[in-house]
C-alpha cells in the first residue's frame, strides 16, 4: 500500500525559511510526478509546484522565486524550500505523487496518491 508523509511543518516569522519534505512508500516504482499543493482556510486547494522524472519544474506564480522544490538522493523523496515567506503562505501543504502519466503539471486530476498535509503558519 503506498503511503505519502509529509513533514517538517512549523510556524515561521514573514520573511523567514523553512523547508518541508515527502516521503512516499510503499511503492516499487519511482513516482514520475510529485508536487505541492497548499490549501488556506477558506479558499480552494491550490497547486504550489511539481518536479517530474525528467527534472522539469512548474511552479505556481504565488511561489516564483521564493519557492524551490527538488527530489532527494534517496526513491521518492521530496522537498519544497520556501525562502521569504508571507503570512499569505499560511496554509497545510499536502504532497501528491503518480507513479506514471504524460507531462508533470499542477493538476489535481492527474495524482493519485496523497499525503495529509503539513501545517506552515507564517506570522507577520
Amino acid at each position: 500500500q503506498v503511503q505519502v508523509a509529509e513533514s517538517g511543518g512549523g510556524s515561521v516569522q514573514a520573511g523567514g525559511s523553512l523547508n518541508i519534505s515527502c516521503a512516499v512508500s510503499g511503492s516499487g516504482y519511482s513516482m514520475d510526478c510529485m508536487a505541492w499543493f497548499r490549501k488556506a482556510p477558506g479558499k480552494e486547494r491550490e497547486g504550489t509546484a511539481s518536479i517530474g522524472r525528467d527534472g522539469s519544474l512548474r511552479y505556481a506564480d504565488s511561489g516564483k522565486g521564493r519557492f524551490t522544490i527538488s527530489k532527494g538522493n534517496a526513491k521518492n523523496i521530496m522537498y519544497l524550500q520556501m525562502n521569504d515567506r508571507k503570512p499569505e503562505d499560511s496554509a497545510t501543504y499536502s504532497c501528491a505523487a503518480r507513479a506514471w502519466g504524460g507531462v508533470c503539471y499542477l493538476a489535481e486530476q492527474q495524482f493519485k496518491f496523497w499525503g495529509r498535509g503539513t501545517q506552515v503558519t507564517v506570522s507577520a
